[in-house]
């Protein structure tokens, strides 16, 4: 069915696969091994004429950072969401949620950010996609 509008955080949280995708990304970002533990994310893409979901994972990124700037462009589909984790341990006083460099990029970016930490998935940025589903295929404007 062809989508009218983005799809809010909570209703991308609601969805199997992007559940999977982002627990999946939690298992590679090695959270309990405090060597090589990094971070891990990708985008969420919207189909403009199907409505599915589909994801794409960025490239691994550091302890405690990944980049997600530039996500590649799918035909058919714009960015409606991102995911990344936090695989730091708040006991060794890392942030859980979402840091203030997440906070300034997510709202930067447009899209809801979906952040995986050890006390489960945190939000950042806005709500729903900026602006709907118009704007090109990547971070609308």
């Amino acid at each position: 069915m062809t989508p009218t509008r983005p799809p809010t955080a909570t209703e991308l949280l609601q969805d199997a696969g992007v559940r999977q995708v982002i627990e999946q990304a939690w298992l590679d970002s090695l959270a309990n091994d405090p060597i090589l533990r990094h971070e891990e994310g990708g985008w969420i893409y919207l189909d403009l004429t199907s409505g599915v979901l589909s994801f794409i994972r960025a490239i691994a990124g550091a302890t405690s950072g990944i980049s997600l700037s530039a996500p590649p462009t799918v035909a058919g589909a714009v960015v409606v969401g991102k995911f990344h984790t936090h695989p730091n341990p708040e006991i060794e006083g890392w942030t859980t949620g979402p840091s203030p460099s997440d906070l300034r990029i997510d709202a930067a970016h447009g899209v809801p950010d979906l952040i995986r930490a050890e006390d489960g998935v945190h939000f950042s940025g806005p709500v729903t996609r900026r602006g709907g589903l118009a704007g090109g295929p990547g971070y609308p404007p």
